[in-house]
């Protein structure tokens, strides 16, 4: 995910998705780099954020609830492979 995407998603300008990046990475709890953003400390940066993540969270996480990983995928596939009736 680029820079230039998250700041299209916000509605803010890439250089306020830079500064904020680079302030989150001296903090160490990001690290970055061309295209590429990966939390390091996801409890500091929750700490961090502005009250309006964890309400955001706790909506998403009513509204779409969190489903158990699928144990074995090919079990799932082979049960929904279709049949030929010829």
């Amino acid at each position: 995910m680029t820079q230039e995407l998250i700041a299209n998603m916000l509605g803010v300008s890439r250089g306020g998705v830079t500064e904020a990046a680079g302030r989150l990475q001296k903090l160490a709890v990001i690290t970055h780099s061309r295209g590429h953003i990966a939390v390091v400390d996801r409890p500091r940066l929750e700490q961090l954020s502005c009250e309006c993540y964890r309400v955001v969270k706790a909506e998403t996480d009513r509204l779409l609830p969190q489903r158990a990983p699928l144990k074995n995928t090919a079990q799932v596939i082979r049960s929904t492979r279709v049949r030929s009736w010829g």
